[in-house]
């Protein structure tokens, strides 16, 4: 794995690369989809997105902050290093995730459109990028595995920044992207099937078990830990429930407007 993309003549970074080209896919996708498939407004998925993004950006930083706060040296808070490091490196996806959603429906809104629309559309497109964004932890070094030597085990080089150079690892980040891609995969199946009501939650659910699971084979720092579970694994518990909660409230309501069309 390398931190940087060679062209040659110049180098870019890996992780933002892979962020961006994630980002840019999944937009194409549901832009095409927009236009081709189902004739809504582009501007307000743009819209929605930048209100997203800027939630996902702040969201991320802030739940980083709270689960690495014991280890950030306060003292030392108004030195340019210090600012640097905290406001350069560590994000963590659960904040970005949470406050996206919560700064979409704000934006939706501000600006008179229906959020959970094009949440439940094109959740799938989440999961797409975020696959990617996985692929960019593992060239940075970043969220990576425990110590592991069998099949398909990764050894980070000694200019590895971030994770332990020499070690054996497993490939947590690479097993996330795969499992985001499939997620991915299952809820254009739904979106494309119609079951738009249940795409969204089916995410939560998914992504939740996910996350849940392969936290045991993390072995970065700065997670946190509260009880016997990491932060993450908190959350992940609360997504699937929100998930399991949102299906049945779904059911029970076409269920309910069956039975008033059969009366009337």
């Amino acid at each position: 794995m390398h931190m940087y993309l060679d062209f040659g003549l110049f180098k870019v970074p890996g992780y933002g690369t892979m962020i961006l080209t994630g980002i840019f896919i999944a937009n194409i996708i549901v832009i095409l989809l927009i236009n081709l498939r189902d004739k809504t407004e582009v501007w307000d998925f743009v819209i929605l997105e930048g209100f997203g993004l800027l939630g996902a950006i702040i969201g991320s930083k802030l739940l980083y902050i709270i689960v690495s706060f014991n280890d950030i040296p306060w003292d030392r808070i108004t030195e340019p290093e210090v600012l640097k490091s905290i406001i350069g490196g560590g994000f963590v996806f659960y904040g970005g995730l949470i406050l996206a959603i919560i700064f979409v429906i704000l934006g939706a809104k501000i600006n008179k459109i229906n959020a959970m629309d094009y949440l439940n559309k094109y959740a799938f497109a989440i999961a797409l990028a975020h696959g990617f964004g996985r692929i960019g932890c593992y060239m940075a070094g970043c969220c990576y595995g425990i110590p592991y030597d069998g099949p398909l085990s990764v050894i980070y080089p000694e200019e590895s920044l971030i994770a332990p150079s020499g070690v054996p690892m497993f490939p947590v980040q690479l097993v996330e992207a795969g499992c985001l891609f499939v997620i991915a995969i299952v809820l254009f199946v739904l979106y494309w099937k119609n079951k738009t009501d249940f795409v969204l939650p089916i995410y939560f659910i998914l992504y939740g078990i996910v996350r849940f699971v392969l936290e045991f084979y993390r072995y970065d720092e700065y997670r946190g830990k509260y009880l016997w579970l990491y932060t993450s694994q908190w959350i992940s518990i609360v997504l699937v429930v929100v998930g399991v909660v949102m299906i049945i409230y779904k059911v029970n309501k076409r269920k309910k407007a069956k039975i008033n069309s059969n009366i009337n």
